[in-house]
Parts: C-alpha cells; sequence; structure tokens
C-alpha cells in the first residue's frame, strides 16, 4: 500500500468560504485538487489528512464537502485541525459516516490505524510555547493533546513496524525548537511526522528533513501545489 498526505483542503462547498479570498494561489483550489489526486493516487492507496478539512461548521452541515472527499480514489485517515469546527465525538463522527456511506473515510481520534508493518495515530497538536500570547488557557489545551498523542501512541507499544504521526500544529518553534511534541514521539519510535497549519511566508518557517531518526513533512495543501506528497510503501 502506497501513503501520501496533504493538509489544510479548506472545502468550502458546504461554507461559503473559498480560501483564494486570502491568497491567490488557492484560485480554483478545489478542482485542482481533485485533478492532482486523481493524477497519482490509486484505489488502493491511503491518504492521510491532518487538519482543517471543512470550513462547515457542525457536522450535520458539512455533506457536500465529505461527499467530495468520498468520491476521491484511496483510503483516507483524517485528523483534527484548528478549524474543523464540525469535529464531535468518536461515536458521531462515525454514525456521520454510516450516514453517509463514507466508506473510505476513517477518523483518528485517541486511537491507531494499523496496516502490516505501518501504525498511524494522530492528534490536533497545539500552539508554541512560545509564542508571544501563548496564555494559561493554551497551556491547558497543549498539555491536554500532548495526553493524547501520548496516550494514541502507547497502543502502539511493541509494535515493531514503521510509525507516522499526523498533527495539524507544527512540533517546532519558527526559530526550529522542538516542542513536547517531539520528545514524545522519540520516545516511542516515531519514524515519519506529517503536519499542516501553515501557509504562505509561514511555510519559510518550517522544519523539515530527517531530525533525529524521525522525517518530518509540511504538507499544507498551498505548500504541496495541492498535490498528495508521498511518504512510502508498506
Amino acid at each position: 500500500m502506497r501513503v501520501f498526505a496533504i493538509s489544510d483542503l479548506h472545502l468550502s462547498l458546504a461554507e461559503d468560504k473559498p480560501m483564494d479570498v486570502f491568497d491567490p494561489v488557492w484560485e480554483d483550489y478545489m478542482r485542482r485538487i481533485r485533478e492532482n489526486w486523481i493524477k497519482v493516487i490509486r484505489q488502493d492507496d491511503l491518504v492521510l489528512l491532518p487538519g482543517d478539512i471543512s470550513w462547515a461548521t457542525y457536522i450535520d452541515k458539512s455533506d457536500p464537502d465529505f461527499l467530495y472527499i468520498e468520491s476521491l480514489p484511496g483510503k483516507k485517515l483524517i485528523s483534527k485541525g484548528n478549524h474543523d469546527y464540525w469535529w464531535t465525538t468518536h461515536s458521531k463522527l462515525n454514525k456521520f459516516k454510516e450516514s453517509l456511506s463514507l466508506n473510505s473515510i476513517t477518523f483518528l481520534q485517541n486511537n491507531a490505524f494499523f496496516y502490516k508493518d505501518l501504525a498511524i495515530v494522530g492528534t490536533r497538536g497545539w500552539k508554541n510555547p512560545e509564542e508571544d500570547d501563548f496564555s494559561a488557557e493554551d497551556g491547558k489545551i497543549y498539555n491536554r493533546e500532548l495526553e493524547r498523542l501520548k496516550l494514541s501512541l502507547k497502543l502502539t507499544d511493541g509494535f515493531n513496524g514503521s510509525k507516522i504521526v499526523m498533527l495539524h500544529y507544527p512540533p517546532f518553534s519558527a526559530r526550529g525548537k522542538p516542542t513536547g511534541f517531539v520528545d514524545i514521539m522519540k520516545s516511542f519510535g516515531v519514524n515519519i511526522c506529517v503536519y499542516g497549519h501553515l501557509h504562505g511566508r509561514s511555510s519559510n518557517l518550517a522544519t523539515e528533513g530527517l531530525i533525529d531518526g524521525i522525517m518530518y513533512h509540511l504538507v499544507s495543501a498551498d505548500y504541496l501545489k495541492f498535490e498528495p506528497l508521498f511518504l512510502g510503501e508498506w
């Protein structure tokens, strides 16, 4: 099975909020995503989608965006982003899946996905504690996200294959300093980390490449020119 990743689709079929109002690089982005996806993804491939999937506010209003994803080839793993306001409990997400027969989509939330010699976990992550506006409330969310990652990775204890972590927020500061998420990933022997959230000029601040045994990739859709990034084959 080939594995790809792309984040920050920011689909706006359910909510009229197209991304090209923020930056012209996003012009006609949903058509470009579809065309590039169909060009490189086969039905038996897996695509990781680490957050900011849909602008919909509520899950029951997000049908068009998820039907768009379902119509694309391959299996899809989705984790939460900071703009996924539609995100809800795992049971409600699964009921939503069943109601629309979203058979190619799996949500990652305090769980793990296993396929042969591959294990994948995902969580949102959070703002960097070094940011000037990092508040006490941010600290609570940050620590909660650290715990979610740790609990998900504990499900891979004893697993000897490759491990991939899907984050939405980058696990490094703009200066390249690792956050607590990196320490956790290292302690569990993670091999690959994909993340999004950064757009435009902010993408220049991304930390990528092999660092202390973990390969890091920024996979924001605009950064990838709206084409899923190939991670490997398992």
